[in-house]
């Protein structure tokens, strides 16, 4: 039982509930910011960071006319590939109405003729380029192709046509050599001017681009099916400019 003292020295008054404050609309606004303003700020930034890369994507960032795949066992020197850019787009046309007339060359690092164990790197970077080519092949992506190992390339995809347009019928597409001209067969490639390419990462040493890939083909890709035609249609007319005047070299073999 409590003592007499304890209950003397107890004002009524603080046993009575205390009335609760009420805050005026500014103050609720003032409170809420107050506890919130940091996540307001987070989810600004990432909104903000959304919406540049979407608007940079799709409005800002010049989209190709041209898709090349080019396919090699490693990455092109960055010198040769601006350089090749360049040149080729002054054979085609503005396709999609932006004034301007833009080849983009899609590199994928595949070596098809390592059969021995690889790298556990080696192995990813394999890995990676596999999947990003097929991605382009079943996309329709890329109209022409520049391969270093074109035998290994055509028996890994089914990708490429014959020359004179015709598709390969079921199981006769292993004469890989009458769906390409080497780069040195084709006036127009071997005649571009591209200058020097400088040692980087990859490359040791500079060099010069027409050297460099006089060792590559090229190859178109087969229209297989309606979408695929109409993926393809602007990629012949290049195709044409590219190999205008050619005349192949290869044999069987």
């Amino acid at each position: 039982m409590a003592s007499y003292r304890y209950e003397r020295d107890i004002d009524p008054r603080e046993l009575a509930p205390r009335k609760e404050r009420q805050y005026t609309r500014k103050e609720k606004w003032t409170n809420w910011w107050d506890y919130n303003l940091k996540w307001v700020i987070l989810i600004g930034i990432a909104v903000a960071f959304v919406a540049y890369n979407f608007i940079g994507q799709y409005f800002f960032v010049p989209k190709p006319d041209y898709n090349i795949a080019v396919v090699a066992p490693y990455y092109l020197p960055d010198d040769t590939v601006t350089a090749l850019q360049t040149a080729l787009a002054r054979y085609g046309e503005d396709r999609n109405g932006d004034g301007k007339v833009l080849v983009t060359l899609n590199v994928y690092t595949l070596d098809y003729s390592d059969e021995d164990p690889q790298t556990e790197s080696a192995a990813y970077l394999t890995m990676a380029g596999t999947t990003k080519l097929a991605t382009d092949v079943q996309g329709g992506l890329s109209s022409i192709f520049l391969l270093y190992d074109p035998a290994g390339f055509e028996d890994s995809t089914g990708t490429l046509r014959y020359l004179d347009g015709s598709l390969p019928a079921p199981d006769s597409d292993d004469d890989w050599w009458n769906m390409v001209y080497k780069w040195t067969d084709c006036p127009v490639l071997a005649g571009l001017d591209l200058g020097e390419y400088r040692a980087d990462t990859t490359h040791a040493q500079g060099g010069d681009s027409q050297q460099y890939l006089s060792d590559f083909y090229i190859g178109m890709r087969g229209a297989w099916n309606t979408a695929t035609a109409e993926n393809l249609a602007g990629g012949e007319e290049l195709w044409q400019a590219l190999t205008a005047g050619a005349v192949s070299t290869l044999r069987e073999g």
